[in-house]
């Protein structure tokens, strides 16, 4: 009688909890699913605190609601597994604004990740080159090609819209900049287009139309309660056996899978599985691959990533605008990036007695030595540089939190695709029951890393010669 399968996921984040949710769903049954999480949380950058007597976000906010071909987003369909999809909840104000020249100007519509399907939309906060975005009778990306998303832009539209415009957004999501990043990787919807259209308008608008949004349709959500009742609810679906403060520290290949050693060097515990799911940051997994697959150990280690710090404060009854939060371009000279103004944006969050809950992003890449700073001088730095872009003095907070996220943001150079992919590629061929899942891989936000997680799920049952229930 045939044995049930050992997988082991390797990282207890949103990617590793979907792959496990995902061989509980369709794996043979009696499968033994093993969750190994080094630190004592899970959830990776999910994590639901307390601030103030209610809960607040200390890491990821919200996801999309749709994935690019306008269907519904991986996270949506993963919290409707889980029995959550009525806990769903939108934004009740949607407008931001950017901080220009010591000043709040809302964003401009009509973009896509800040870049201009409309020059005269953007020209409130950002003066267009005149005449750079010309059809030269060839698409703007070769067919095989990836450039970062500056160099694109600038050489379209010019500096101002990348400064002022799509660094800041980019800066938002990645922590990086606009001239550092693929362009492939981080807006792939429009490095389809690029690949088709002469201009940049043509394109960004071809990638609009490509996935368009019904009117009134809310592009993000989060769950009532907290992001960390998805992590809960995917734990207790998956069936997984959950290692907490467990860190694998070798891989082996062995006869009939992979050998783990688990825990302190002086005395490690060794476990033997038929398959292994790598949900880590690409360094870690690097590390783990290094003695069986040393080559793609060294593609994937080459990934940099960025740490940012988030300060949250709860103020008693402050003046603040009827805004979801701002981004500040880095010619702004502050050192917060971008501030969500909770309890305004998200409904459900209103307190009756005026109580705001207010949560900064601070750092950037290459400027990490910002962030040795102590909480308290990062707390009364964001106070004060809120207090000067609202224009008000705001009052002292009544609580308040920061939460530190080293080597938390990938930083996606141009190549990035092809060299996972070749990486990828050359790990099917010599371990096809090793797989890896996560945002290190395959882009930020909860319902890429979902996705990532149950795509490595499928993978692992294909290999292992199982057919998906």
């Amino acid at each position: 009688m045939r044995r049930p399968w050992r997988v082991a996921v390797v990282g207890g984040g949103i990617a590793g909890l979907a792959a496990a949710v995902r061989l509980r769903d369709r794996a043979p049954a009696g499968t033994e699913i093993t969750v190994y999480e080094q630190s004592g949380a899970l959830g990776g950058k999910l994590r639901t605190g307390d601030l103030a007597g209610q809960p607040v976000e200390f890491g990821a906010e919200s996801f999309l609601m749709r994935d690019p071909t306008g269907a519904e987003s991986a996270a949506v369909a993963l919290a409707r597994r889980l029995g959550l999809a009525e806990k769903i909840v939108h934004p009740t104000v949607g407008q931001a604004a950017l901080v220009i020249d010591g000043g709040l100007r809302p964003i401009p519509g009509g973009t896509l990740v800040g870049v201009p399907g409309d020059l005269d939309r953007v020209a409130t906060v950002a003066r267009p080159a005149a005449d750079a975005d010309t059809d030269g009778g060839r698409p703007l990306v070769g067919p095989d090609a990836d450039v970062s998303v500056g160099a694109l832009v600038r050489s379209r539209f010019g500096d101002e819209v990348v400064e002022r415009l799509v660094d800041p957004m980019l800066g938002g999501v990645y922590a990086g900049r606009a001239d550092d990043l693929s362009l492939v990787t981080t807006m792939p919807a429009l490095a389809r287009t690029a690949r088709v259209e002469h201009t940049l308008v043509g394109a960004v608008r071809a990638a609009q139309a490509a996935a368009p949004r019904a009117p009134g349709a809310p592009v993000f959500g989060t769950l009532a309660g907290g992001l960390s009742t998805l992590v809960e609810a995917a734990v207790t679906a998956s069936g997984a056996t959950v290692r907490r403060d467990a860190a694998v520290r070798e891989l082996t290949a062995t006869d009939t899978g992979w050998r783990l050693t688990v825990g302190p060097t002086r005395d490690p515990e060794f476990v033997d599985v038929d398959a292994v799911v790598l949900a880590v940051p690409a360094r870690p997994a690097a590390r783990l691959l290094a003695g069986p697959a040393p080559a793609v150990a060294a593609g994937v280690g080459a990934l940099d990533y960025a740490s940012v710090a988030l300060v949250t404060m709860a103020l008693p009854q402050p003046r603040l605008p009827e805004l979801s939060g701002f981004l500040v371009p880095s010619t702004e000279g502050l050192l917060i990036k971008a501030a969500t103004f909770f309890t305004t944006k998200w409904g459900h969050l209103r307190q009756p007695d005026g109580l705001a809950v207010v949560r900064a992003s601070v750092g950037r890449y290459g400027e990490e030595a910002h962030l040795q700073r102590p909480d308290a001088d990062l707390a009364a730095t964001v106070h004060r540089e809120l207090s000067a872009v609202l224009g008000t003095s705001l009052p002292a907070p009544v609580d308040g939190h920061v939460q530190r996220w080293g080597g938390a943001l990938p930083q996606y150079a141009p190549g990035h695709a092809d060299r996972l992919g070749a990486a990828r590629t050359a790990l099917r061929a010599a371990h096809p029951t090793l797989v890896l899942a996560g945002a290190g891989y395959d882009g930020v936000g909860i319902p890429v890393c979902v996705r990532s997680g149950e795509t490595a799920a499928e993978e692992i049952i294909t290999a292992l010669g199982g057919s998906a229930r």
